[in-house]
């Protein structure tokens, strides 16, 4: 039995929401051991562009990118270097100064600027129920940034603007992947390795500028935090850019739909991260209501035609 469009589309933005659930735990526990936001952006990026261009030797050989068409080259490029790696920068800092439950769950406002975004530059309609569901979700942040949770250490309200931050830029890059993907110019392989090439310029520049001094007095058990975070990131960017590349893969339902990640992230900082974060009620809800905004988001009937 193979799956219609829709599924296919629900399928692939779910799979980055269970794991970038996971990943700030690894992150958290990198940055607990001295690392730095741009030690695990770079580590991060070296790992899954090198998974990803082993990929398009493995499915392409040595022409990785036969038939690619300039212009939209150049569109995932700018995607990577700013939604991805200012992005990623920032969720970094989010992790280590909030926590991972907290940052995960303002990290995923960025439906509320990703429909805006493809309102505005895709012409992508917003139904009432889309309206409904990211309201709910931005509710449900809300209740988040007040739960007294997150890094046991405190944290302050001036803090929330890196993950929120995070989530304009990647709602901003995942705008610009869907007007890529969508001229047919490239295949997803090549769109995403292009976006992580672009990341990774950015990461090589600030490290040039700033200096390596982070990368030394890291623990190097961090490095294997972050690179493990770095695989799964890699399996989380195909299924999102596969999830994009389709007809139905509207920017809205995506992007709210990977944005349930919160609710695995409050489950796995409760067995995983005893020792770092608080994981109290209020976290509970708030993730629960981002659940059910995407359940308004994903439900009516019409939403794809």
């Amino acid at each position: 039995m193979t799956l219609g469009p829709d599924a296919t589309v629900y399928l692939l933005a779910f799979v980055p929401a269970v794991i970038w659930g996971f990943s700030p735990v690894l992150d958290k526990r990198g940055m607990s051991l001295s690392g730095t936001a741009l030690q695990a952006s770079l580590t991060v990026v070296v790992v899954d562009l090198t998974l990803f261009v082993l990929a398009l030797l493995v499915f392409r050989g040595p022409a990785l990118l036969a038939g690619l068409d300039p212009a939209v080259a150049g569109l995932f490029l700018f995607a990577g270097m700013t939604g991805t790696a200012l992005g990623r920068l920032a969720i970094f800092v989010g992790v280590d100064r909030v926590g991972a439950s907290i940052n995960s769950a303002v990290v995923s406002a960025r439906p509320l600027f990703a429909t805006a975004l493809a309102f505005g530059l895709l012409g992508e309609p917003v139904s009432l129920a889309t309206g409904v569901g990211i309201v709910v979700l931005v509710a449900g942040l809300a209740i988040l940034s007040l739960s007294k949770g997150g890094d046991i250490t405190g944290w302050e309200t001036r803090d929330l603007a890196y993950p929120l931050a995070s989530g304009t830029l990647f709602a901003f890059g995942n705008v610009l992947r869907r007007l890529g993907l969508g001229t047919g110019g490239a295949d997803v392989l090549q769109a995403v390795a292009l976006n992580e090439a672009g990341a990774l310029l950015v990461f090589l520049g600030y490290a040039a500028v700033s200096g390596t001094a982070g990368f030394r007095s890291a623990e190097r058990r961090s490095y294997l935090y972050f690179a493990g975070s770095g695989v799964l990131t890699a399996v989380a960017l195909l299924s999102m850019f596969g999830a994009l590349a389709l007809p139905a893969g509207r920017v809205a339902i995506v992007e709210s739909l990977a944005s349930t990640a919160p609710l695995f992230t409050t489950v796995f900082a409760y067995f995983f991260l005893k020792d770092l974060e608080r994981v109290t009620r209020g976290i509970v809800l708030g993730a629960l209501l981002v659940v059910i905004g995407v359940v308004f988001v994903t439900v009516e009937p019409g939403l794809f035609l």
